[in-house]
């Protein structure tokens, strides 16, 4: 029963007229950076950031971002099926089979399919985390200094493995991360690190201003080197209600998608990326006739787009319970919660539970909005496609130069903007994930601490974190996970998979 009165809270929270405004200004601005390739929910949250400065209820703020992030999800199958274009990179598999039906005129049915599979999958996503967050939480009140380390280890290794591409590459990105994580004065001893004598580095790299450089400005360099030649389908669209026997084709893609993107959202470098490409890959393999994949197959757009938008919501678990985030996103989020002197983990439930169980009832609240809003909107994404991008791409510099410049009202962040936004367009042509960086930057900092503070309680003892079990079975888990994708056999399976 007292699941029952927290969802009461929640709701009651969600529903107040400033969260519902801002639950719809967040999963409209999603949806407009789904459908617009070349910026998504990471740099578009990196520049709301400093918005948040100005609410004073930091759930409404997490209730925007939120819907920015899941909006996304929904918004990029509109270009990929329309546009043959990927809006948000978890929609990239959809491209495959969703342009090939608005080729064969029916892309009404395929955009239906992918809002109603992406809705089913948000709303089980919201129970998965009403549910289960709760429990991981009591789990996390048993974590110290050891195990904390030791679960930011595996999540590390963990974005490691499962990032796009060599292991190496994603490996010395983190290392990269945790690097530029050190700049600034340490806390402890008071002493500058890798600063270079420069003031503004004293207080660390911005994290707003390494993810707009590497993400905003890096992707509109690497999308001003492609030629414009858009086809996009707006006499094709057609009727919107698949009929049965689609409807019938669709039902358990949808079922395992959701299923799939639930378990995979948990993972350290998992979430909706990860999700859509494994729910793509098994489609394929379990159908009697995978010959069809590729050639406008509805399964192709079903599964995906389910799993893609359970893996986004419930990559918010680890976020709220551990105060690990699983996923770049997650790392912005965390941000905007220590904007707002809020210390993401399990202590958010008990001492915020108003923030905590108002987000959870917002995200059924922006799926219902989102399922009103996409298929009846699709006219006006339809003409926003049309828009060239050498129009786009001022505007989006702009809002990164004032998203960087307002979160320490410093000129200084926006000269740190421009070297990662070059190293954001050499990492791309170096196929290096940039993602892994974000997230060893982020946490790097809470990395340190926690091995200082396993240090101080075990008196300098390094035994402490094999000689307690739950740490001692994190790091395990890590180095089997590490050990294991070097293998030759593993290592062809993985690219393999990704290949697909």
């Amino acid at each position: 029963m007292e699941i029952f009165s927290n969802l009461a809270l929640g709701f009651a929270t969600a529903l107040s007229f400033d969260n519902v405004f801002y639950c719809f200004v967040g999963v409209l601005l999603g949806t407009t950076v789904g459908v617009l390739p070349g910026l998504g929910p990471l740099a578009t949250i990196a520049m709301l950031l400093p918005i948040t400065y100005q609410m004073s209820d930091p759930t409404t703020a997490l209730i925007m971002l939120a819907g920015i992030y899941y909006g996304a999800q929904y918004g990029g199958s509109t270009t990929a099926i329309l546009v043959n274009l990927p809006g948000e990179t978890s929609s990239v598999v959809t491209v495959l089979d969703g342009y090939q039906m608005a080729r064969q005129g029916r892309a009404g049915q395929a955009l239906a399919i992918a809002a109603i599979g992406s809705f089913f999958a948000g709303t089980v996503a919201t129970v998965l985390i009403a549910g289960f967050a709760p429990i991981l939480a009591e789990v996390a009140f048993e974590f110290g200094p050891p195990e904390y380390f030791s679960l930011m280890v595996l999540g590390l290794i963990a974005a490691v493995v499962l990032a796009h591409g060599s292991v190496l590459k994603a490996l010395a990105m983190v290392v990269l991360g945790l690097v530029i994580g050190m700049v600034g004065v340490d806390v402890n001893s008071g002493v500058s690190r890798f600063s270079f004598g420069i003031p503004e580095l004293f207080d660390g790299v911005s994290f707003a201003a390494v993810a707009l450089g590497l993400f905003g400005i890096g992707e509109i360099i690497a999308n001003l080197e492609q030629r414009e030649n858009r086809e996009v389908f707006t006499r094709k669209v057609g009727r919107l209600l698949p009929n049965r026997d689609e409807f019938k084709a669709s039902t358990m893609p949808i079922v395992r998608g959701t299923c799939l993107g639930s378990f995979l959202g948990l993972l350290p470098g998992g979430g909706a990326i990860l999700s859509s490409f494994t729910s793509y890959a098994l489609e394929k393999k379990i159908s009697k006739t995978p010959q069809r994949f590729g050639k406008g197959a509805i399964e192709g757009v079903a599964g995906p787009e389910s799993a893609n938008n359970a893996g986004a919501q419930t990559s918010f678990i680890p976020m709220l319970t551990l105060g690990i985030p699983t996923n770049p996103v997650m790392a912005l989020m965390i941000a905007g919660m220590m904007i707002h002197n809020i210390q993401p983990g399990p202590q958010v439930m008990t001492t915020n539970p108003a923030l905590f169980w108002g987000l959870i009832a917002s995200m059924w609240i922006g799926n219902a909005m989102l399922l009103v809003l996409n298929l009846p909107l699709i006219g006006i994404w339809i003409r926003l496609l049309t828009v060239p991008y050498r129009f786009l791409y001022p505007a989006i510099l702009l809002f990164c130069c004032v998203g960087a410049y307002s979160v320490n009202n410093n000129v200084f962040d926006v000269y740190v903007m421009i070297p990662f936004a070059f190293f954001g367009y050499v990492f791309r042509k170096l196929d290096c994930e940039p993602a892994p960086l974000l997230l060893g930057l982020v946490l790097g900092t809470l990395l340190e601490e926690y091995l200082r503070r396993a240090m101080t309680i075990s008196l300098g003892d390094w035994s402490v974190f094999v000689t307690r079990p739950l740490s001692a079975t994190l790091l395990a888990i890590a180095a089997a996970m590490l050990a294991f994708v070097f293998l030759p056999a593993l290592a062809k399976k993985r690219d393999e998979a990704f290949a697909e």
